[in-house]
């Protein structure tokens, strides 16, 4: 952009009409629309050469990198003429056979202490590693153990048994990390021994500076080869899988470190020519074409080095769950063919540096090693979590034989505490992945109105759900402590009390957390719950209108559920029905009869309940006998009677108490009633009376107790000849002679009873 048209640009920006004026006309270019239809205005004439300046700016760039790419082979010649000239001249050439020949002396010196080094190392490097083998023993032992505990049961029980595996092997391979470091150590001693005399020898040595220099060059050069091929040979460790950092098996370790060793030599040939170019007078334009070509060799290198692990590494990416689902299939599918879009990166990089796009190799390479860094460490702390994680849900053993179901019931939320770590842990690797690519992630959550409402939403509905089930599991966990020790007393009725209240609390509350736990959620998405409230609550209102009857079925059968008024099995009479309860809900009882007839009576009904099966029955005995009767003799015979059934062991269980006599009720021309009661348990009222007057009864057979024989009168009127009932009339008198001490005006009837 010339100063010119700068200057246009700025004044365009200066001024709000213009301004305006421009943004519009973007606007409607964004949309595809013409910008106007009348004259253009001044900003808009301003506006044009500068748009057209933008286009001319990319055309100039993409020929620019199509030179510099183009570049590379014509450079090359310069290369040529360049080494054909150093030929040709005889000091030249003599200065630099002189300057190798020194550097070479040199280097070999110090390779051949290197090795003797190497060879001297040995012994410490097989201590180490038959150290860290008995320790690695040990601890598979240990593991074994550990994970043959958690393993079998059902599916939540395999999920922790796996993760727990997967926990101690992370373990096991980051307790490596000290004699890795350890070997890495002792193979960089003799690295730094070849340095120590390399240095010592141009110090000592007198030497051209032009020598001195590439003797130096070259064995930086070589001893950063070294370092980068005994870095990544520490964390393969193809001969001690003991201390193998990076899970590979050994024919995948050596056939890694062997193509590595190849490869790490083109960085340092790389190195060289940067700095001996400069030494021996190349043009930078030759030193970089050499470069460019060393880095194309390089790079098709990689890209044979990833043709020949490519089914290696496809059965390390290979999903558990390849098989289950489709997709599973496509993810396994899509791993397979990894090494196209892998090519397809390495080729591309070249081609990205060779045309000197500006940044363009350097970011593609730091954001790779960057997100590759960043899986590792995901998968390093998803492992490491979901190890705490299972550590968090095993129920201590103590706990657990006091608790049986607390394990169980852990189980259960496993997998759903397992998805959550796992869609957070997704969640933040995306985030890290997207900064390192140059996306403001961070910032649009907790800038962006938008992005921080969601992630606020996402926060809450994880402490709304997490609170939701603590209260649910302590609420559930004190009503099983409290039915345990109910029936641990021998407290069986308020056991079965609470048994049968437990249903409807837990039912309730759960219905408590579910509505607040969304109404929290929705409101912090955003959404407006105040009408949602108010809707829900004229609804209710007018539920609740429109079925009082049925309110009232849950209240009162609610409040006798709690008040323990009623009970399955119970003899009640409630609703004018008698008969067994053999159900109970919320809102209705049923009672069976005593013929058969189930009876589903409504709590709204039920006014007032008589129940048969609480606490005691008392019999009331009335016995009614002739007024010439010895009353103190009748008493004692049934006492006698109570008292031998007591002294049953059918009965003994079955009756409370003696027989309790209440004296005379009644004393009329009827006979005398003497009244009685006798105290049983529950339900064993009917069981007792009918076997108690069966054996009375007996007893005053054979004492010859006299009882009330109710007798009938007939009258006729004066001048009526008397009959006796039954005879026929017409009957001649004297078939019925009249007796002695009768009343002529009466006759006697059979008697009733």
């Amino acid at each position: 952009m010339s100063r010119q048209e700068a200057q246009q640009l700025l004044d365009v920006l200066n001024d709000p009409k213009q301004r305006d004026a421009f943004v519009h006309t973007l606007t409607l270019m964004t949309r595809g629309l013409p910008a106007t239809t009348t004259t253009p205005s001044a900003a808009t004439q301003k506006i044009e050469p500068v748009l057209d300046l933008g286009l001319t700016s990319l055309r100039h760039q993409a020929v620019v990198y199509a030179q510099n790419f183009l570049g590379i082979f014509a450079n090359l010649a310069i290369v040529l003429r360049w080494a054909r000239v150093q030929i040709a001249d005889p000091t030249a050439r003599h200065m630099i056979f002189e300057a190798f020949t020194g550097a070479f002396a040199i280097i070999l010196v110090a390779l051949i202490v290197e090795y003797g080094l190497v060879f001297a190392l040995r012994g410490p490097l097989v201590r180490l590693t038959q150290r860290a083998q008995a320790r690695e023993i040990r601890r598979e032992r240990k593991t074994d153990a550990t994970v043959n505990a958690a393993s079998g049961g059902d599916d939540s029980r395999q999920i922790r048994a796996d993760d727990q595996r997967r926990q101690v092997e992370t373990l096991r391979f980051l307790a490596r990390i000290p004699y890795a470091f350890g070997h890495f150590l002792l193979k960089i001693l003799p690295v730094a021994a070849f340095l120590g005399i390399v240095c010592a020898a141009t110090w000592l040595i007198s030497w051209s500076a032009r020598g001195t220099t590439v003797t130096l060059i070259l064995a930086e050069s070589y001893a950063v080869a070294r370092m980068l091929y005994l870095f990544v040979e520490t964390g393969l460790a193809p001969r001690s899988p003991t201390i193998r950092l990076i899970p590979a098996g050994n024919a995948t370790a050596h056939l890694v470190t062997r193509w590595w060793n190849v490869l790490v030599a083109a960085p340092a040939v790389v190195v060289c020519l940067s700095m001996l170019g400069e030494v021996f007078e190349l043009s930078p334009r030759g030193t970089e074409a050499m470069i460019r070509a060393i880095v194309l060799a390089e790079h098709i290198m990689i890209a044979a080095f990833i043709w020949r692990i490519r089914h290696i590494v496809a059965s390390a990416l290979q999903p558990s769950s390849a098989g289950a689902h489709s997709i599973w299939n496509f993810i396994g599918t899509a791993a397979r063919l990894w090494w196209i879009p892998a090519i397809f990166l390495d080729i591309s990089l070249w081609f990205v540096w060779a045309a000197q796009l500006r940044g363009g190799y350097m970011w593609i390479w730091r954001t790779t090693g960057i997100t590759i860094g960043i899986l590792v460490v995901s998968r390093v702390l998803a492992v490491l979590l979901y190890g705490w994680q299972d550590h968090f849900f095993r129920v201590n053993p103590a706990l657990a034989a006091r608790m049986p179901e607390l394990q169980q019931r852990a189980d259960r939320y496993y997998p759903f505490a397992r998805a959550a770590l796992t869609g957070s842990l997704i969640f933040l690797t995306i985030v890290a992945i997207t900064e390192a690519w140059g996306l403001h992630t961070v910032e649009f959550f907790l800038r962006n109105t938008f992005g921080s409402r969601l992630l606020g939403a996402a926060i809450t509905m994880i402490v709304a759900v997490t609170v939701a089930v603590a209260v649910w599991e302590i609420v559930n966990v004190l009503l099983n402590r409290q039915l345990n020790r109910f029936e641990s007393s021998n407290q069986a009725t308020r056991a079965t009390r609470l048994r049968t209240v437990m249903p409807i609390m837990r039912t309730v509350l759960l219905a408590v957390i579910v509505i607040i736990v969304t109404v929290t959620t929705l409101s912090q998405i955003g959404i407006n719950v105040t009408p949602v409230l108010t809707g829900a609550g004229i609804l209710g209102a007018a539920i609740a209108f429109g079925s009082q009857s049925l309110v009232k079925d849950f209240i009162t059968g609610f409040f006798m559920l709690v008040e323990d008024a009623i009970q399955v099995g119970d003899w009640v009479t409630t609703g004018g029905v008698s008969g067994t309860v053999e159900n109970l809900s919320i809102r209705t009882v049923k009672v069976r009869d005593i013929d058969g007839d189930l009876h589903i009576i409504p709590f709204s009904s039920v006014s007032s309940i008589a129940n048969t099966a609480r606490g005691y029955n008392q019999i009331v005995v009335r016995q009614q006998v002739d007024l010439s009767e010895n009353l103190p003799r009748v008493v004692a015979i049934m006492a006698g009677v109570v008292k031998e059934m007591r002294e049953d062991p059918i009965f003994e269980p079955m009756i409370y108490s003696d027989f309790n006599d209440l004296g005379v009720d009644q004393s009329d021309s009827g006979g005398a009633t003497l009244l009685g009661a006798i105290r049983t348990a529950p339900m064993m009222k009917w069981k007792v009376k009918r076997e108690f007057y069966r054996r009375v009864a007996n007893r005053f057979a054979a004492a010859s107790v006299k009882f009330y024989t109710p007798t009938s009168y007939y009258t006729t009127p004066p001048g009526v000849p008397m009959h006796v009932l039954g005879e026929q009339p017409g009957a001649p008198a004297d078939a019925h002679p009249k007796a002695p001490d009768q009343d002529p005006g009466e006759a006697s009837a059979a008697p009733a009873g």
